[in-house]
């Protein structure tokens, strides 16, 4: 769209929003329908008027962070250098959103569902809860694979970031026997089919830590995900694999199951003596009791919960180290011994070899499952320990390694920002063709290009950086396009300074969440460029160069 037809979009748009009550809404008044409204309005004309970054910012107003200091939502539209119709509708977008008086009155319904404590995030709108901040996870299974029983008692260890009269958390499908915070009873609601709200006896104030035990049973289940697949607690032909992404976890323990609330866990889980039970982090003890083993997990940096993973079964353990000396546990299924890597040797050799472009290795031991569940169709990267379905190539096992730096420790702040993980993992799969005498990663991008490569089908359907919805957040625009934009801006850059600004993006949010144009300013600030149209170009737009 040309200039002067831009400049009507706006005026027209401006209009709109100016006819809409810019005051606050009452607490009848449907603010969430009107908020949601006023965004698709932003965001249809900025992606009308080629403002594509503008549209990325525009999405941007639907995420909310809670700061340490205060209950307060930052709208980060950070519209510098863009146009002055797009700057006059985010003033308009704010005197709706703050108030007239600045109160942040419809902020805070937008902020809250019905009852008050929902995270907004527009492509898994019911998923995680406000409120408060989880910093520890104890969590205390007792798994019965004849029958697919689960016991568990988890004890949420979180800080208040507002008062809380209530709150909530995410469960699928079990049934919760008892709950308690601080240790008085906590009357239980099941307000959604997936949502637990707890009251607790005693209101809970702004900025105070509180414990919350939840102690629970029942046949945990099976989920189908957003893109189709199966994720949650899914049972093998020897036991079970607990996967996550995006939403899997909530079908085997109770928390705040969003990216941007990560924790530090510690799982206990007990199984019958001839099982082996598997989870992130460093084994600290088993201990057997008759016939039953707990196998004690510890897992001391923060985790997103998709992130999280018990599996059980009958695998060969391995163990040994890097050569930087960090511990590395691999369990293999016998039926998989056999398969085109040794995956116990190959682990180390990879958590070497990334940690040399990317940065140190984040965590404080790592490894690998491989189970035999040949239907499920995907690897997972489970933290510390990515997750096989099948012995997999070396090109899978660098894909999922590279995510503990990409997406493990630096966690996106949303679904939409999901590039940051799959991208970059993709691109550590074409770097380590490159210098393992196979195709140079030009060669991997122009087949990505010209459509060749067996996994560009779909790449031009959507913006890496901005899936339509959740149904496309894990579809090849997200992997290989992602990947395509970091080989245009190595390319841009130069090596030295492309690897320098993976090192310090991994240094920099190490253990954190971060964001689409957070790391774009990282890639400005290292090259000294203006990266604009590259990013507008590879990462915003759909259409194919």
């Amino acid at each position: 769209m040309n200039r002067p037809a831009t400049l009507l979009a706006a005026a027209a748009v401006c209009l709109a929003l100016s006819a809409c009550d810019t005051k606050p809404p009452g607490p009848d008044a449907p603010v969430r329908e009107t908020h949601h409204r006023l965004l698709e309005q932003f965001r249809s004309w900025a992606r009308d008027s080629g403002e594509s970054r503008t549209a990325r910012h525009a999405q941007a107003l639907d995420t909310v962070e809670v700061t340490d200091s205060s209950y307060d939502v930052e709208v980060r539209t950070d519209l510098s250098a863009r146009s002055a119709e797009a700057e006059q509708f985010a003033d308009l977008f704010r005197t709706w959103w703050d108030g007239d008086d600045g109160d942040g009155t419809v902020r805070d319904f937008v902020l809250r569902d019905a009852r008050g404590n929902r995270v907004d995030d527009h492509l898994f709108p019911t998923l995680g809860n406000s409120g408060y901040d989880v910093a520890h996870y104890g969590l205390t299974l007792d798994y019965t694979p004849d029958s697919n029983h689960l016991t568990g008692t988890a004890v949420i260890t979180a800080r208040a970031t507002r008062d809380l009269s209530r709150f909530s958390l995410d469960l699928a499908g079990l049934r919760v026997r008892h709950a308690e915070t601080d240790g008085s009873e906590a009357r239980v609601s099941r307000e959604r089919k997936n949502k637990l709200t707890l009251t607790p006896a005693r209101p809970i104030g702004k900025g105070k830590t509180f414990k919350t035990t939840v102690r629970y049973a029942g046949t945990p289940r099976m989920l189908t995900a957003s893109d189709g697949g199966d994720e949650g607690w899914i049972e093998t032909d020897d036991g079970v694999a607990a996967l996550g992404q995006p939403t899997g976890s909530m079908t085997w323990f109770p928390g705040n199951h969003h990216p941007s609330d990560k924790a530090t866990y510690d799982i206990d889980v007990t199984v019958p003596s001839d099982y082996t039970a598997v989870s992130n982090g460093t084994l600290r003890e088993t201990r057997q009791r008759g016939k039953r083993t707990t196998f004690r997990w510890h897992n001391p940096e923060p985790m997103a919960s998709y992130a999280a993973t018990v599996v059980t079964g009958v695998f060969d353990v391995s163990t040994s180290t890097t050569d930087d000396g960090l511990p590395v546990y691999t369990a293999v299924d016998p039926d998989e011994a056999d398969g085109p890597v040794d995956v116990p040797d190959l682990v180390p050799e990879v958590v070497d070899w990334a940690s040399d472009r990317f940065g140190p290795y984040p965590f404080s031991s790592t490894g690998a499952v491989v189970d035999h569940l040949p239907d499920l169709g995907y690897a997972l990267e489970t933290q510390t320990k990515p997750y096989f379905e099948e012995a997999p190539d070396a090109r899978l096992v660098v894909h999922e390694l590279a995510h503990q730096w990409f997406g493990n420790s630096v966690t996106p702040r949303a679904w939409q920002d999901m590039w940051l993980n799959e991208g970059f993992a993709t691109y550590a799969e074409w770097l380590w063709d490159e210098e393992h005498g196979r195709r140079s990663a030009q060669e991997t991008f122009d087949s990505f290009y010209d459509g060749t490569h067996p996994e560009s089908e779909g790449i031009w359907d959507f913006p890496a950086a901005d899936p339509p919805n959740a149904t496309r957040v894990s579809d090849s625009p997200v992997y290989g396009r992602g990947a395509m934009t970091l080989h245009q801006l190595r390319k841009a850059v130069g090596d030295d300074t492309f690897f320098a600004v993976l090192r310090t993006w991994t240094r920099e949010h190490r253990h954190k969440n971060a964001d689409t144009e957070q790391f774009i300013a990282l890639c400005e600030k290292e090259s000294g460029q203006d990266l604009s149209d590259l990013f507008d170009t590879w990462l915003f737009s759909a259409d194919k160069p």
